[in-house]
Parts: C-alpha cells; structure tokens; sequence
C-alpha cells in the first residue's frame, strides 16, 4: 500500500482556524474525518506521516497522535507496525430494532452515503416476487437495481421490486441521491408499517462483485426485507448484498 503524491499534497494543505476554541486535536482528527468521507482519501490509502503533519499543522506531536487513536478507535484508521497509518473500509452497523434505510441510519452516524443505479423499469412479477407482494402472476412491477455506496466506498447491492402503482413515479435521479424508505413516506405519501427481514450469509456471484469491487466467491450478507405499507400492504421486496467484511446489523434482546 503507498500514499499518491498528489493525495499527499492535498492532505497537507488543510487549514487549521487558530483562533477557533476548540482544541487543536479535535480539528486535525475532523479535518482528517472530512477526506475521508469526501473521497480524498480511500480505504487502504496511507496517511501522510506524524512528521509530515507535525510540520503541516504547526503542532506537537502528542496532539497528532491525539487525533489518530481517536481516529482509529472509530475504527476510520488502522496502523501496520512499520508501514503507517492507514484508511480503514467503512465497517458499521445498524440497529434493527425500528424500520430505517440504509442512508437515513447511516447519516446519523455522520456518515456519506449515495447510489448508483443501474436498473430502473417495469417487468413482470413472477415467483417469489409476486407471492411477496401479494399480486398476480405477470402483473406489472417497479424493479430497482442499484449500488449503495459509503464513505465513496461500494458496501451493497439492493434489488428491489415495488408495487407498480408506487414504483412508476420513482426516478432514477430521486433514487441516487436519497432513500428508498424517504422517497416512498415523503413524496408518494406511503406511510410505512412494518417489514419482516430474514438475513443469511452466502458467496458474491459475478456481477455483485464486480460491482463491489471483491474477488468472485468471496463471502457476502444476504438480506430478504418485505417491507409493508399502513395496513399491512406488501409494498417493497428486496434482496441487500452486503460486503460482509463492511458491514453488520445489530439488535438488543431482552428476556
């Protein structure tokens, strides 16, 4: 792993505020956290060394390490003995103790997500689909393909079938920039209820990971959501593929 000259530069031109009050090694680690979550530095990229950013930042060298082990303790950095500092692949988690979609969660926890869609159209339901949703064999419905992205890194596929009548007033512009769930209780006014999710583990084909960007076969969480619209109607069928090395759901259980 080696750290581009030009990534470099750019690392080292952040400007610090001095007269602002908050401590030096909360600005150096969320000047850091912001190249981070606008792409300029990616997962596995090497940090500039303490030295380069001792003289960049005009401090010592215990507020440096001060912002890195906080850094690293968020689990956005890790170190090689020898080598440096290194950008971690994003790795968080979600609760699955209330309905929530992928970027509203992951935008709480200061997190940048966006998508890019490659399938947007109108097919036949068939199969599980169409029991899923509660509709006839070959009727008409809204499928969505696309590649959620985290911190500018690709963390999952989504393949979704939403009933017709919803689904035709998507676009693909609505759909890259913000939630299924948003656009679905904001804009067309469907008020969401509930969703049965069954989550398993299984190996990435071809083209999920070709489009994330791992090695064929590699391991990857599957997740089946049937989410439900007030009164229980089938709304939403989706099959998620996570990067299993990325990405983990959570949940608290009392007895």
């Amino acid at each position: 792993m080696t750290f581009p000259s030009s990534c470099r530069a750019a690392a080292l031109n952040i400007q610090l505020p001095r007269s602002s009050t908050v401590p030096l090694y909360i600005q150096i680690k969320e000047a850091i956290r912001a190249k981070i979550i606008d792409g300029t530095y990616v997962g596995h990229q090497q940090l500039p060394s303490e030295n380069d950013m001792i003289a960049a930042f005009g401090v010592s060298r215990i507020t440096v390490r001060q912002a890195i082990n906080d850094l690293q303790k968020e689990g956005l950095l890790f170190k090689v003995h020898g080598k440096g500092t290194f950008v971690a692949l994003p790795n968080v988690s979600q609760e699955l103790t209330h309905l929530q979609g992928f970027g509203e969660a992951m935008h709480r926890l200061g997190h940048e997500t966006f998508s890019d869609v490659f399938g947007l159209k109108t097919v036949k339901a068939t199969g599980i689909v169409a029991a899923k949703l509660g509709i006839g064999d070959g009727d008409p419905v809204t499928e969505i393909r696309r590649v959620r992205y985290l911190n500018r890194e690709p963390v999952s596929i989504d393949h979704s079938w939403v009933r017709h009548d919803v689904g035709s007033r998507l676009t693909e512009q609505n759909l890259r920039d913000k939630d299924l769930f948003s656009l679905l209780e904001n804009e067309l006014r469907q008020r969401l209820h509930s969703a049965d999710i069954e989550i398993d583990a299984t190996s990435a084909g071809n083209d999920v990971a070709s489009r994330l960007k791992i090695a064929p076969g590699s391991p990857v969480l599957r997740i089946e959501r049937l989410t439900y619209a007030q009164q229980e109607t089938p709304l939403v069928f989706e099959y998620l593929y996570y990067r299993a090395e990325t990405f983990k759901y959570k949940m608290k259980v009392l007895r």
